[in-house]
């Protein structure tokens, strides 16, 4: 199962061999090929409207139909992600992802919590989203990035995408980006 690093691995490099090019992230394969549409029929660089638009539809709760399992399955193969070997509730999770992103968009400038205080999310909204968790928070967050795209602010899915993929897997690594992610937000709150 592929999963997204949330740390990229700078390698050290020797002075007298090559330059060493870095892997694109998984979460940043996927956000790229959401948000770029395609040159022609079958371009693995981009999808095309319908494709986009089923992602933006999809209930990753829900029963998904034919379309969006393939607008879903095109797009994470194109990212470099081997879906073929996973579990219902990793689909789910990958699903949640590209929905949002087909919503949102992808902005990786910021870090989440700036982005929420900045498309002036109100702080009771953040701590009800950091504090749910199964289908409260799958349910909650759709709601918010619907929020922030309406206010023309794209999320951070580095960190989002990290709290998608580790809650109620890897509590421990969940907590930690849920911490992040509050300490930044009323970081930029009080700075506001």
């Amino acid at each position: 199962m592929s999963q997204p690093d949330a740390v990229p691995q700078v390698p050290i490099q020797n002075q007298s061999a090559p330059p060493v090019a870095y892997k694109e992230q998984p979460i940043s394969r996927l956000a790229r090929i959401i948000e770029q549409a395609s040159r022609f029929a079958g371009d693995a660089h981009g999808l095309d409207n319908g494709e986009r638009a089923a992602l933006a539809r999809l209930d990753p709760d829900g029963e998904l139909r034919p379309h969006q399992i393939a607008a879903l399955s095109r797009a994470l193969i194109y990212a470099e992600l081997e879906p073929d070997t996973w579990k219902p509730e990793t689909w789910q999770r990958w699903a949640l992802i590209a929905h949002g992103m087909a919503l949102a968009g992808h902005d990786a400038s910021q870090n989440f919590g700036q982005q929420l205080s900045k498309a002036d999310v109100a702080e009771s909204r953040v701590t009800k989203l950091l504090t749910a968790r199964g289908d409260a928070f799958r349910q909650l967050l759709p709601r918010l990035l619907r929020l922030l795209a309406s206010k023309g602010v794209s999320p951070n899915w580095h960190e989002l995408g990290g709290l998608i993929i580790n809650q109620d897997r890897d509590e421990h690594r969940a907590e930690d980006i849920r911490l992040k992610i509050a300490g930044r937000f009323f970081s930029a709150e009080a700075n506001k």
